[in-house]
């Protein structure tokens, strides 16, 4: 997992983390590995077993008072065992002002020591969004990204198949195009993908024979969105004559992108075909099935029950004719 050092997060301005550097100045190239804070309140008493050093230490009111009640022999005990562990960074919320000891500790150890004037449940929202869009993993797919009554749409399939014709089509009806050509994808936590669009193609749109168009010009800022959680992948296909397709939609295959896997459906092109109407019914489907309605897997169901009773009423047809 790629790492971020304490200066970069020191120096970022745009996310309002509202950061300044008060000790530790030597240890600013340090790592930080994992989008997740720590909060070392066990560790200040001593506890040191399950403390992540990778990790940002947020020091809060609770803990800076517990720190300050203590005897001063035991705090300055507990926190050189606490330094040891080699912690990437301490950052103190609220403005707050350090304990002498602690900036001592952390001088010695080269051990960066940050404030912010935010109170700690704002900090931590903020840290760990800037942390996640840094540290998670991301990738890029060739594809169009549409929000489609709520889910989020990735179609994607050899160039030239149609993608954007269908994109721009459903944004006629109302829907909204999160990104065209190239889609940025970012894992969230706990295991949720999020897409959007590359910065210079930002609500444009390529459509050829008529070149590139901004679709937030066209058709406003309601046709447009900054990005969009990946629900379902549609992988436009060319038909192919003599080939068998899903005709029940049982098949449930996976898109795998970044280790996790989107429901995937694969509908043929050719003429005639609306495609367009396909992919917002498949939307709609996908709600349904979201909700925990399988219509195909209903009439599988049905199929079989009524199988079951055919089969059932014809056995004691033939017992009775026996019988007789």
């Amino acid at each position: 997992m790629p790492g971020i050092t304490i200066q970069d997060i020191l120096s970022e301005k745009e996310a309002g983390l509202d950061l300044e550097l008060l000790a530790g100045e030597k240890g600013l190239l340090r790592h930080v590995q994992v989008p997740r804070i720590q909060k070392p309140g066990l560790a200040l008493a001593g506890y040191v077993t399950n403390l992540h050093p990778d990790r940002l230490q947020v020091l809060g009111s609770t803990e800076l008072s517990y720190l300050n009640h203590l005897p001063v022999d035991l705090a300055e005990k507990n926190l050189a065992k606490l330094c040891n562990v080699d912690i990437c960074c301490f950052i103190i919320t609220k403005g707050q002002e350090p304990p002498s000891m602690l900036v001592r500790e952390v001088e010695a150890r080269g051990i960066p020591l940050l404030r912010t004037h935010h109170q700690s449940s704002t900090f931590i929202s903020l840290i760990t969004q800037f942390l996640e869009e840094r540290l998670l993993p991301s990738t890029t797919i060739h594809g169009v990204l549409v929000d489609v009554l709520g889910v989020g749409v990735l179609l994607h399939g050899k160039s030239g198949i149609g993608k954007s014709e269908v994109a721009l089509d459903l944004v006629l009806r109302g829907h909204r195009l999160v990104a065209d050509d190239v889609v940025k994808v970012r894992m969230k936590l706990p295991a949720v993908l999020f897409g959007e669009g590359m910065d210079l193609l930002h609500y444009h749109m390529e459509i050829r024979g008529l070149g590139i168009i901004n679709i937030k010009h066209l058709f406003g800022v309601a046709a447009i969105r900054e990005r969009k959680k990946i629900d379902l992948a549609i992988e436009l296909v060319s038909w192919e004559d003599g080939h068998e397709y899903d005709r029940l939609g049982l098949e449930e295959e996976k898109y795998k992108v970044l280790g996790l896997g989107i429901p995937l459906l694969k509908i043929p092109v050719r003429p005639g075909r609306n495609i367009t109407s396909i992919v917002e019914v498949a939307a709609r489907n996908q709600l349904l099935k979201e909700m925990g309605y399988n219509s195909a897997v209903e009439f599988q169901d049905r199929l079989e029950k009524r199988m079951a009773e055919t089969a059932w009423l014809h056995s004691h047809t033939i017992i009775g004719d026996n019988l007789e």
